[in-house]
């Protein structure tokens, strides 16, 4: 399933989740016009690497503190489809969470989540010298914000089985539900194998955004949807 758009209103521009959005295609031009051996190296350099997070990794350590990269390396990606991925769900979904928030409440918050999902990933993979970049864990934050916010609002959805193709308009609570069963799938499946996703930081950034969104959301706005709704 693929969200391509929510029935749920703002009520003001979400200006900071168009910014993160910028950003990040900003940062992957720059990766693209460095050229590919100075892009490695510049990507290299701002990802993090599990190992150098702990003791045992220090003979590893990069040009910068690990916990410096723990920022960086959530606006760096290594691919176009990669980027639009993580970009779709911030601008399907970042929008709504900015409005429950505030701007700089938001900023906050999405930098904490992608922190947690990074560490969240480093802790299951302490050996690794794998470099790990992305939005997800940070974008993965503010889906678990938005499961318990808005579980109701009717999200757009590009359904594919394999040649059926169909697009379906279900509640968030299904699409995000079924988003977190597959991360804890894969999590599962590719324990030990080294694949080329963190799932685990996917898995902590959206239980942090669950954990977190109660403190940072603005006491006006409700949860569990209690919240009228225009119909796609």
């Amino acid at each position: 399933m693929i969200p391509l758009k929510d029935s749920n209103p703002t009520e003001r521009f979400p200006i900071v989740t168009v910014l993160f959005i910028i950003l990040n295609c900003l940062v992957f031009l720059y990766e693209i016009a460095l050229g590919e051996g100075q892009g490695e190296y510049f990507v290299g350099a701002f990802a993090l690497v599990p190992a150098r997070l702990f003791p045992a990794g220090a003979a590893a350590a990069g040009p910068f503190p690990a916990g410096v990269t723990l920022f960086t390396s959530l606006f760096l990606h290594g691919g176009l489809f990669h980027l639009a991925g993580n970009m779709l769900y911030l601008w399907i979904f970042g929008n709504n969470v900015e409005d429950a928030m505030g701007r700089v409440r938001f900023i906050i918050f999405y930098l904490l989540c992608g922190v947690i999902a990074s560490v969240s990933h480093a802790m299951a993979n302490t050996q690794s010298l794998v470099p790990m970049i992305g939005a997800s864990g940070a974008v993965s934050g503010i889906l678990g914000a938005y499961l318990l916010l808005y579980p109701q609002a009717r999200v757009l959805t590009l359904f594919t089985l394999g040649f059926f193709v169909r697009m379906i308009e279900v509640p968030a609570m299904v699409v995000l539900g079924f988003w977190l069963v597959f991360q804890f799938l894969n999590a599962l499946v590719t324990q030990g194998s080294g694949g080329g996703v963190a799932w685990y930081a996917h898995i902590g950034g959206f239980l942090a955004g669950m954990a977190l969104i109660g403190l940072f959301k603005k006491r006006t706005v409700p949860f569990w949807g209690r919240r009228r709704f225009v119909v796609l």
